[in-house]
């Protein structure tokens, strides 16, 4: 066997190599895409039940929009509820928005505007605008 065709042997098996870690790469890639919204889900859902306010609403927010777990709004609800009572202002809007299309029951002793001032209190600009416009639809 001469020196030039061991060297175009390694030439070949040094592309093949290549190739395998590329397409490997890229399989991972994917796999990695797959799975993030999944495990995404699972680790806001472990510090939801810790407590932390910011994870109880990602939750609540997953849960509404179905993005990595199946849609159920009332589920959704009740984590914007946790976050709420904690003082998160978007759970707060999000609690109120759901309790104004019927979606949730979980708000014995919460009141609309009460939630509103809440999050308006934080500066949601949604919520200031909603709040004025409930507030002037009232009767005098």
């Amino acid at each position: 066997m001469t020196a030039c065709t061991l060297i175009k042997r390694q030439l070949v098996t040094l592309k093949r190599l290549r190739l395998l870690a590329v397409t490997g790469s890229i399989i991972l890639l994917l796999y990695i895409t797959l799975c993030y919204e999944n495990f995404h889900f699972h680790v806001a859902h472990m510090y939801a039940h810790l407590g932390y306010p910011n994870a109880q609403h990602i939750v609540g927010q997953r849960y509404l929009k179905g993005a990595g777990v199946e849609k159920n709004e009332e589920k959704a609800m009740q984590w914007f509820r946790q976050a709420a009572e904690k003082g998160h202002p978007h759970s707060s809007f999000n609690l109120a928005v759901g309790k104004m299309k019927n979606i949730t029951a979980v708000l014995e002793g919460w009141d609309v505007e009460k939630l509103l001032s809440v999050a308006a209190g934080h500066g949601l600009q949604e919520a200031q605008d909603l709040l004025e416009n409930i507030r002037n639809r009232r009767p005098p």
